[in-house]
Order: C-alpha cells, then sequence, then structure tokens
C-alpha cells in the first residue's frame, strides 16, 4: 500500500511528530508513505517524494512541517479537485492523512465523497476543533504565550505601564485564556465574552488605587470592536478560504485605554512567534499518537475518518463530525478571565 501525506494551512509544533510516526507505523506494516510538498497546492502540481524512515529520523523534536504547507484550496474550483484526483492516481497512491485544521479538513471530506480514501489528522493552535479535546500545537502555544507574558510582566511593572498582548484565535478564544492564565494576565480578552471597554479601565484604576501600579491584558485577535461589531484587520485581503489576516485589537485598545484613563498605554502583538519552535513534550507525544492511529485506519480501510483525542484515548470520528463546528470557550470558563485581576 502506498500513502499519501501532506500538512496544510497554518504551520504548528508537533507536525513533524505526525509525519515521523506515520512513517514508521507504515514501515512497520511494509507500506510505503510519499511526502506531499506545500500542502494541496503540490498535490494539485503533482509534487511528492518518498518518506522513508532515514527521511524522518529525529525529525519529531522539531518544529514546523518538513513538507512545506500552503493556504491552498483544491474545492475552490472544479479543475483544482479534477487534478488532485488525476494526480493521487499518476502517483499511485492508495490512501491520503490529511494533516490540518478546519479548512484543510473540510477540503479532505469534499475529496473523500467524491471517492478519495483519506483519513485526516487534525491540527490547529486555536484548539477550536468540535469532536477532539485537544489539537495538535495547542499546548506547545500556550506555553509560548505564558513565556512572553512572563516576561511583559516586569517590563509592565518596572514602567508602572498598561501592556495589551495581542494573542491568536479568529473565532475562539482557547489560546487567550489558557496562555493568559498561565502568564498571569490580570484581564483576559476572547472573543466568546462581548468586550466591555469601560470594565476594563475600571480594572485598572482599581489596581493603580490598590497600589499595584501596572496591569496586563491577554487579548485575542478575533475580538470585535464594541461600537461596530467588527474585527480588527491587519489586511483586507482574503485566503483561498475565505479568510481576512486579523491584527490590531491590542492597539485600538491602547489607544481607547489610553483616552480614558490618561494612563500609559503599550501594545504588542506575540504574532507567528506562537506557532514556532520545537513542540512540547505533550505535543510530541500526541503527535506520534495521532500519527500512528491515521495509519492504522488506513491499514483498516475506514476511510472519511479523522483521529482525535477523546480523555486520554486517540479514537476515530467522522470527517462530517469534525469539520465546520468551532469549538468555542464555554461560558463556565469565563470567570477565569479575570481570576487573576487583583493579584
Amino acid at each position: 500500500m502506498r500513502i499519501g501525506v501532506l500538512t496544510g494551512g497554518g504551520d504548528c509544533p508537533g507536525l513533524n511528530s505526525v509525519i515521523q510516526a506515520i512513517v514508521l507505523r507504515a514501515a512497520h506494516y511494509g507500506f510505503e508513505v510519499w511526502g506531499i510538498e506545500d500542502g494541496y497546492k503540490g498535490l494539485i502540481e503533482g509534487r511528492a517524494r518518498p518518506l522513508r524512515k532515514e527521511d524522518v529520523k529525529g525529525i519529531h523534536f522539531i518544529g514546523g512541517t518538513i513538507l512545506g504547507t500552503s493556504r491552498k484550496n483544491p474545492a475552490k474550483s472544479e479543475e483544482d479537485m479534477a487534478k488532485v484526483m488525476e494526480n493521487v492516481k499518476k502517483l499511485g497512491l492508495d490512501a491520503l492523512i490529511a494533516i490540518g485544521g478546519d479548512d484543510t479538513l473540510g477540503a479532505a471530506l469534499k475529496l473523500y465523497q467524491r471517492g478519495l480514501p483519506i483519513v485526516g489528522v487534525p491540527k490547529t493552535i486555536d484548539n477550536d476543533l468540535s469532536a477532539t479535546d485537544y489539537s495538535i500545537g495547542f499546548w506547545t502555544a500556550v506555553e509560548t504565550i505564558a513565556d512572553a507574558l512572563e516576561k511583559l510582566h516586569t517590563t509592565a511593572k518596572s514602567h508602572k505601564r498598561v501592556i495589551i498582548a495581542e494573542i491568536m484565535g479568529r473565532y475562539a478564544g482557547w489560546l487567550a485564556l489558557m496562555g493568559g492564565l498561565a502568564g498571569g494576565a490580570h484581564v483576559i480578552l476572547i472573543p466568546e465574552k462581548p468586550l466591555d471597554i469601560d470594565e476594563v479601565c475600571r480594572v485598572i484604576k482599581e489596581r493603580d488605587e490598590k497600589g499595584e501600579g501596572y496591569t496586563l491584558i491577554a487579548v485575542a485577535e478575533g475580538v470585535k470592536i464594541p461600537e461596530t461589531g467588527e474585527l480588527a484587520v491587519a489586511a483586507a485581503e482574503k485566503d483561498e478560504f475565505g479568510h481576512v489576516r486579523l491584527g490590531g485589537i491590542a492597539k485600538f485598545l491602547e489607544e481607547e485605554i489610553k483616552r480614558r484613563t490618561g494612563r500609559e498605554v503599550r501594545s504588542t502583538i506575540l504574532g507567528y512567534i506562537q506557532r514556532g519552535g520545537p513542540p512540547s513534550a505533550f505535543d510530541r507525544v500526541l503527535g506520534v499518537r495521532l500519527g500512528t492511529k491515521a495509519v492504522d485506519l488506513v491499514k483498516e480501510r475506514k476511510f472519511g475518518y479523522a483521529v482525535v483525542l477523546r480523555g486520554t484515548e486517540i479514537v476515530p470520528v467522522k470527517l462530517e463530525d469534525v469539520v465546520g463546528r468551532p469549538r468555542y470557550v464555554p461560558e463556565g470558563l469565563f470567570e477565569y478571565t479575570d481570576i487573576f485581576q487583583e493579584s
């Protein structure tokens, strides 16, 4: 059996762990693995290379993806979909493992519906995919955010400033919430909870009155501007999945808080650093388990499924139960957004 594997969408720590596990498990069964370069873009163009055990030795320590990635959406055109099906035949692939987020797996579902034998592996640092408790890369990103916030505490305290850190999270606030908690942010703002700037200013003033002298705010990039209900965008141009590049809510808050309180305020966007670096031990282990289970599903010819983490188990769920259903922070966790405001 010959298996193709690709990584689509944004990169994240842990992808190489999945790839290595796929190659090792496939070798155990006597299967071949071919790596598709640059996600669906490479599959449309027919670019692939064989992956042997020596090609993936030790890569599970390394961040990013050795295969490259792209935001190419094959489902956007009939021609691209036909090219994918054609190149799968040309490459002699008996199955495809697609590693990616909602967009990548959404395209995988459409390809499966066209008859392509496919298995999905959920991946997103945003942790906003339904059907899985945690997705690959999330906890590494949380550690990166926590480290950044820890450093911002010292500079904010030294200068007696309000500092706002903008954190990734287009639809859901998991990164801002968990990273903010780990990093001890005094105020955490997430898309699921409407932004109340007056309340934020109240917290800042109360901390000042108590002699704290500084406030650290963590805000998800997907938090909407109250007056307009719109997202702050860094660029209006959309990618092939219809997404604009977010960015700017922290700068908006900087100006508003400065205007309303007269305080010295600074903002910073953590940006792509959140997706970089080697995976944490958790994500390395999770990647190995997901990659191994994905090959097991191929061996069982159980296609149209994704492998996910449920509790402590890796289990298969149908692709249609994973895609198109964002996983939001539940209201029961909202109380943790201000737990450190008096600390």
